[in-house]
């Protein structure tokens, strides 16, 4: 079973898993973590049976399974006060503000929240991976829109907050996607059967946290 995942999805993917491999002891799992690029590059280029993404891509046909609800939350360092002493309007356009990289899909998602809310971005750093973010968002280097899945350690421990702000949450949806007529294997036919019996379950049991923490 081969899948393709975008760097945040290593956070939601694994549970979708588990139980399936304990079902089936003997399948060979191979899952590559990229950025949203080279995951829709190697869907293309039937190198993989699934890809997991929280944006679509535009120009594949495909056809999905929707998992779980992504969402994007505005987040610092918990004992940062600048964000609270900037009014709610203008506080992007002070903050220091920490984006992916070009290519993924989490930097799509804030560059185009911050375009349609026409906020001018003047203190910007840009780094290659999730984890960077939110090593960078704890040591007080900044701030991030970023999805709230990859912080539950952090938000349990309060060491980063979410930062209220109109607009946010942003909310995408992380798919499981395949290339439109794609024959499936006998594996992974048998996978998207399991999921489509038990998601409903797995969220409840695994990803119930996120709604104590936001209440959404």
């Amino acid at each position: 079973l081969k899948i393709s995942i975008v760097s945040t999805g290593k956070y939601v993917m694994p549970y979708f898993l588990t139980d399936f491999l304990q079902l089936h002891s003997g399948i060979e799992l191979i899952i590559d973590v990229t950025n949203k690029q080279k995951v829709i590059q190697s869907l293309e280029n039937n190198e993989v049976d699934f890809a997991l993404v929280s944006i679509l891509p535009a120009k594949l046909n495909i056809e999905k399974l929707d998992l779980l609800q992504n969402q994007l939350y505005l987040v610092g360092r918990s004992d940062l006060d600048s964000a609270k002493s900037i009014a709610q309007k203008d506080m992007l356009s002070h903050l220091p503000l920490i984006f992916r990289e070009k290519g993924s899909g989490t930097r799509q998602t804030m560059e185009n929240f911050i375009n349609q809310k026409n906020i001018s971005v003047v203190k910007k750093m840009e780094l290659t991976s999730n984890e960077a973010v939110k090593q960078a968002l704890l040591a007080g280097l900044g701030y991030s829109i970023m999805p709230l899945i990859g912080i539950k350690n952090e938000l349990l421990s309060k060491e980063l907050q979410i930062i209220p702000i109109k607009g946010l949450p942003i909310k995408t949806t992380w798919s499981l996607i395949w290339l439109k007529g794609k024959k499936q294997s006998p594996v992974s036919e048998t996978f998207l059967n399991f999921l489509k019996a038990n998601k409903k379950k797995i969220i409840a049991d695994k990803f119930g946290w996120q709604k104590e923490n936001t209440g959404k």
